[in-house]
């Protein structure tokens, strides 16, 4: 891989990479059969890209997206971020690599309804040992970002669907990590909002360069994005630009 280099687990990982992975498999046990839900998966995401991953139901995206956030070990294959192993190290690393390199944005928007939106908000950067004062001073940033400075002290039942995402993507952003993975992340909203968060989404991308990758079904999602990886049957079978 041009401009690529080994790190300490003997990964190959290239420099300008935010997220990679190579050689991943999934399989599954079901009794005396083996699934194979995702089949030597090699991806390589450039920092400040946009991509979508697409393809049908049962085709292995959000398995593969599960292995590619670390909240599903592989039966074979290595993700790094930023250049950093994701798996082969303890669980603690992973969980503070995650913690520091990695945003996440779901189809269910995963607030803590006990919570205010900024309090919400902040949950990465006081996970980072953040003081409270810098820590507040940031989420109400990230909320004015977004839209919602005047929704600061609201808990999740008093906002929207769209009110909701928009504090679920400024959680994914708020500590700056390398890439933001996106499950879904309009497939629980109308077609209106869902265009205020596509759009949302494209302005992370162009104006703080923020990686993204999105698993969709949704044209309108992969429209906006640079790099379509499309799936079949656990592989890969073909990237559109």
């Amino acid at each position: 891989m041009k401009g690529g280099l080994i790190n300490l687990h003997g990964l190959k990982v290239s420099m300008s990479a935010a997220l990679e992975c190579q050689g991943l498999w999934k399989v599954y046990e079901m009794g005396e059969e083996k699934v194979q839900a995702v089949r030597d998966v090699s991806i390589s995401v450039d920092a400040g890209n946009m991509v979508a991953i697409m393809g049908p139901s049962g085709c292995g995206k959000t398995t593969l997206l599960n292995m590619l956030s670390g909240i599903d070990e592989p039966s074979a294959g290595q993700v790094s971020v930023a250049g950093l192993p994701l798996f082969g190290i303890s669980d603690d690393e992973r969980t503070d690599l995650r913690g520091s390199q990695m945003g996440f944005i779901f189809q269910k928007f995963y607030l803590i309804e006990v919570l205010s939106a900024v309090e919400n908000v902040e949950i990465p950067l006081l996970m980072q040992k953040m003081s409270a004062d810098e820590a507040r001073k940031i989420a109400l940033e990230a909320l004015e970002m977004v839209g919602l400075g005047d929704r600061a002290d609201h808990r999740p039942a008093e906002l929207s669907g769209g009110q909701q995402q928009r504090v679920a993507i400024a959680r994914a952003f708020v500590h700056s990590p390398s890439v933001i993975l996106c499950d879904e992340p309009t497939g629980n909203l109308d077609s209106t909002t869902s265009d205020q968060i596509l759009e949302l989404l494209s302005e992370l991308n162009t104006e703080r360069n923020v990686t993204l990758v999105v698993v969709t079904h949704d044209d309108a999602v992969a429209d906006r994005c640079e790099r379509i990886i499309r799936m079949s049957d656990g592989r890969v079978i073909g990237e559109e630009e």
